[in-house]
């Protein structure tokens, strides 16, 4: 999900609003339909979903070193630690003044927060059970918090980081970004404490909260989003420029320090500003 286009010009209004409109609403369709067949116990679904998760807990009962790994992850990639990360980048956002991108990084986590527990108790669905549990988790199954939150955090950051990567950066960012959702989703079932159901519930929950919100702060303020890309652009990369592409300075008594032209500002020595 990214707020402009690849060569790094602001992305036609309709065409944003289009394609933020179809990820939520597809989204939306995807997780309704996943919804129906789970509230309705759907014979191929449970059991896929026991399945998965009895073949993950005999394996993780057994390796209480692995298990220990598995919950560490997932105890790193926790609601509160994802959420956390999102809302600095909202602060960091404001302080420099891109106050509209900084309303929508806030929204996507608030928004994020209050449908989690909507849909939770709404579906209240029970998480899976065993006599020898090797983890334990509160509240109900559907959908996966884990899976909702950091899918939207990851999602954002990706989006806030597009504009001023190239090709490959962008490719990297979203490999990083999907790994690190699978990684967190999938640790989730590895401990059995979510069914693999609740984590594609969770991931399309999150789909519907990142296009929804994009697409109601896009009718709020037309185009600021943009803008505030724009903003952030020019903060971070006049910085990265003037380090990597500044040439070194001529030292006292080296010839080119003589022959170097004077600066608009009065300084000598230092060749062009």
């Amino acid at each position: 999900m990214h707020l402009t286009s690849s060569s790094g010009s602001i992305t036609p209004r309709s065409r944003h609003l289009l394609r933020q409109t179809a990820l939520a609403v597809g989204c939306a369709a995807l997780f309704a339909l996943l919804a129906g067949l789970v509230t309705s116990g759907w014979g191929p679904l449970a059991r896929f979903d026991r399945g998965w998760v009895d073949h993950l807990h005999s394996y993780a009962r057994d390796r209480t070193a692995w298990t220990a790994s598995v919950q560490t992850l997932s105890d790193i990639g926790g609601t509160i630690t994802v959420r956390t990360v999102l809302g600095i980048a909202a602060v960091w956002l404001w302080l420099i003044g891109a106050r509209v991108l900084a309303v929508w990084a806030v929204a996507q986590t608030l928004i994020g927060w209050g449908a989690l527990w909507v849909l939770k108790l709404s579906f209240d669905r029970r998480r899976p059970a065993f006599p020898d549990p090797v983890s334990h988790a509160g509240g109900p199954a559907y959908p996966s918090g884990h899976a909702m939150a950091s899918a939207i955090t990851f999602a954002a950051l990706v989006g806030l980081c597009w504009s001023q990567l190239r090709r490959g950066g962008r490719i990297a960012a979203c490999a990083a970004a999907a790994s690190a959702v699978l990684s967190i989703g999938w640790t989730r079932t590895a401990l059995g404490v979510h069914w693999p159901s609740d984590v594609l519930g969770g991931w399309l929950a999150a789909g519907v909260v990142l296009g929804g919100v994009t697409v109601a702060v896009e009718l709020w303020r037309p185009g600021a989003l943009a803008r505030d890309i724009r903003r952030v652009n020019w903060r971070t990369r006049p910085r990265v420029q003037r380090i990597v592409v500044s040439p070194a300075r001529p030292a006292p008594g080296d010839p080119a320090f003589d022959e170097a032209p004077d600066r608009p500002d009065g300084a000598v020595g230092r060749g062009p500003a």
